[in-house]
């Protein structure tokens, strides 16, 4: 059986002297804590102190789009998996097999960021020292499944041991947030906090959406029959998110467009939607005008906003039919920024109180239009590259192609984006380590000081995320 090991210089680059700048760098950040402000993460598993985890096959491959993407990509069916189907059509329920599979074909992560992922989650989390394959598959599923039944690997134990410091969820803005309010009031001291997400409610085609409107109208005691009592449901479930620790709003979109339409006509268009009416063309004007709505709630409230356009969500038409959304079949498209956001801008992106968050799928916008836009407007950020650029290339790109002409400052360090809880510790390790890396190449090349760039690999790891954000409540580690 060939060993399962960790290079302590992966990632950095293989020239002596940046590789020994990188390791000196990241020692400095290796150990900060983590502030993960925006994820998918279920705060379900938070909010009862016996929650497990379920077995390896369930923490691993069952809910893990990145994982079923790939094997799905190579003729593996879903059923196979144990992923549900939506006619309750059979799929396999032995979670031995499931494991055997995706064991058998662990070869295709090679090179990949989920690779990386997985394979320090073994090593790190679980003490795994074989690499898994075929002939190992089952003796480590026994190692994974006993640590998984004992009290240290419940999810409370290991959000303590894992150094979080923070971990935003992110909630449907009709919620209740049931499970927060649970473990707030358990007691337990682990710092989860919602996030706004409003796109079911704004989004006047999204099926179930009257649906959707009656659940606004129950949780925020506000009858909704017209567009400004919608707004004021809004306002308040904001406020009530805010109370429960919230520190941002997410919003996805197929491109960043925005407007802004006269009382009148978003009024009509909101009548169109609640009678049944509403056309492509109306939901697409009344989406760009919301996302001016939200800067403006934004700018009153200070919720930090987050915008994520550019994926082309269930491309796969059968899978989405059989299996539902969010299988990973969400393919990127081209993006346009400059003149979609032009609208919001001219309202809102001179005010300080606003901080937009800008991600993308589109690369061939960040030296075009994201950087230099982010480099002069004072409300924007740009986030972290995103899904699947999430990764050791990917943040180089970034950093080479955003850095020069927006400014590190006017970047918002990492956020790991996922669903998979144990995924976090992995996933801030390599931003920390290619961001070493990256500065470590700056130094050797007599671009910046060793000083400058410890100050600025503290940044990237904490403080930029923490200032972003808003969490300067936190004591900030010393440098």
């Amino acid at each position: 059986m060939q060993e399962l090991t960790l290079s302590p210089d992966r990632f950095f680059d293989p020239d002596p002297a940046q590789r020994q700048v990188a390791r000196q760098l990241y020692a400095q950040v290796a150990s900060l804590p983590i502030l993960s402000p925006h994820g998918h993460v279920d705060p379900r598993l938070f909010a009862d102190e016996q929650a497990s985890l379920g077995t390896p096959s369930d923490l691993f491959i069952i809910p893990d789009h990145y994982v079923y993407r790939m094997l799905y990509s190579q003729g593996i069916p879903l059923e196979s998996l144990g992923v549900p189907r939506l006619d309750g059509g059979a799929v396999e329920q032995d979670h031995r097999k499931i494991w055997q599979v995706f064991a058998d074909n662990f070869h295709l992560f090679r090179g990949t960021p989920t690779g990386a992922w997985l394979t320090h989650e073994f090593y790190e989390v679980f003490g795994v020292r074989q690499r898994l394959g075929t002939e190992t598959a089952q003796s480590i599923y026994d190692q994974i499944a006993a640590q998984l039944s004992q009290p240290e690997f419940r999810p409370r134990a290991l959000f303590e041991r894992f150094n979080i410091q923070v971990l935003c969820t992110t909630d449907p803005a009709a919620s209740r947030l049931e499970h927060h309010q649970a473990i707030r009031a358990s007691g337990w001291k682990g710092d989860i906090r919602p996030t706004f997400r409003p796109d079911a409610l704004v989004n006047l085609l999204t099926p179930g959406w009257k649906r959707n409107i009656q659940e606004l109208s129950n949780v925020s005691g506000i009858a909704i029959h017209s567009y400004p009592q919608f707004i004021r449901a809004l306002e308040r479930q904001r406020y009530f998110f805010k109370q429960m620790g919230a520190v941002a709003t997410d919003h996805a979109a197929p491109t960043p467009y925005t407007t802004f339409l006269s009382l009148s006509e978003v009024g009509t268009i909101f009548q169109h939607a609640l009678q049944g009416k509403v056309t492509p063309d109306e939901a697409t004007r009344f989406g760009g005008h919301m996302l001016v709505e939200m800067a403006r709630m934004s700018v009153e409230d200070g919720l930090v906003m987050q915008l994520h356009p550019g994926s082309f969500r269930d491309h796969n038409a059968r899978l989405y039919q059989r299996h539902g959304s969010d299988r990973g079949a969400d393919i990127p498209t081209a993006v346009e920024f400059t003149n979609n956001l032009r609208p919001l801008l001219e309202r809102f992106g001179d005010d300080t109180r606003l901080t937009l968050v800008l991600f993308t799928l589109d690369e061939t916008t960040y030296g075009r239009e994201l950087a230099p836009l982010a480099g002069h407007y004072p409300a924007l950020k740009l986030g972290p590259p995103w899904w699947f650029f999430d990764s050791p290339n990917g943040m180089r790109r970034y950093f080479d192609q955003v850095i020069e002409t927006a400014g590190l400052y006017n970047t918002v360090g990492f956020n790991d984006d996922t669903r998979a809880f144990l995924s976090i510790p992995a996933r801030h390790d390599l931003w920390r380590r290619v961001s070493a890396d990256w500065l470590a190449g700056l130094v050797v090349r007599h671009v910046l000081s060793e000083d400058e760039a410890s100050e600025m690999a503290f940044e990237m790891a904490y403080g930029l995320t923490r200032r972003a954000y808003h969490l300067e409540d936190f004591s900030a580690p010393e440098q």
